[in-house]
């Protein structure tokens, strides 16, 4: 070993004059074999810190985003939650430069399914619900009133104008808040309602009737691309009465007037 030069040096030196005498090919045969791990590693960072880059570049805000609990999707409905995003977008003139809509199809929702999709579904409410990202809930009877239950929509007459109110009275969906949970109930229990009669249209068979939903069942968009159609098709009920598909305003949302120009959107001919 020369004085002053190290063993690391020498393996650097053997390795140069090696590189000096092997063909373009060679050379990059012996690059892949040593160092393929460090080339994959830095390819996988540019690619991570690009995408990281695009996000941030393109991220936009929800401007709206309303989420169709259980609602039924088949092949016939793919593409129709975009259509309709983009159609409400240019509808309620929210400026798609700036903020995203989205209408959200995906969940599923039981308290009988505990399966992995379910319950993924459940947490990504609960998640959505607490940061306000959601800006409106459409679901079925026995969904929506176990939200109802745990105070999640806004009364609507302290939150929509008075021409609103009178305008869609006629589809209000009643809960009863003396059948809250008081200060003491205990969140890990199931509250069972499913057995009660319970006419959720008329405030009078109630102790304390909170409007807290709108009934969109007929003559919207969403029926007439068969979404919710097994409720009917099924026979299904809930506390006595056929189920229905109702939206509700939560009361996280910022922007109820949107929910209402939502509405509009829904029940207007496409």
């Amino acid at each position: 070993m020369a004085v002053g030069t190290s063993v690391g040096d020498e393996i650097r030196e053997e390795r140069r004059k090696a590189m000096s005498r092997m063909t373009p090919k060679e050379k990059f045969a012996y690059f892949w074999d040593y160092y393929k791990i460090h080339a994959l590693a830095a390819i996988a960072l540019v690619i991570a810190l690009g995408s990281l880059l695009h996000h941030y570049a393109t991220y936009k805000d929800y401007g709206f985003y309303a989420v169709l609990v259980n609602a039924g999707v088949s092949e016939q409905n793919t593409g129709l939650p975009e259509q309709w995003a983009a159609q409400f977008q240019e509808y309620a003139a929210i400026d798609p430069a700036e903020y995203e809509v989205y209408i959200d199809t995906s969940l599923t929702v039981s308290s009988t399914d505990f399966s992995q999709y379910t319950m993924a579904s459940q947490e990504k409410m609960m998640a959505m619900m607490q940061t306000g990202s959601v800006s409106t809930i459409i679901a079925e009877t026995e969904t929506f009133e176990k939200y109802a239950q745990a105070e999640y929509f806004y009364p609507l007459e302290e939150v929509l104008p008075a021409e609103v109110l009178e305008q869609y009275r006629p589809y209000f969906y009643y809960t009863d808040a003396a059948t809250y949970a008081d200060d003491n109930y205990d969140p890990t229990q199931v509250r069972d309602f499913s057995g009660l009669t319970i006419d959720h249209r008329d405030p009078a068979t109630m102790e304390t009737p909170v409007a807290v939903g709108i009934i969109v069942t007929k003559d919207t968009i969403l029926e007439d691309a068969s979404l919710y159609t097994y409720l009917e098709d099924n026979k299904y009920d809930y506390q006595g009465y056929p189920a229905e598909v109702i939206l509700g305003i939560p009361i996280t949302n910022k922007q109820p007037e949107l929910v209402v120009k939502f509405l509009e959107y829904i029940k207007s001919d496409k």
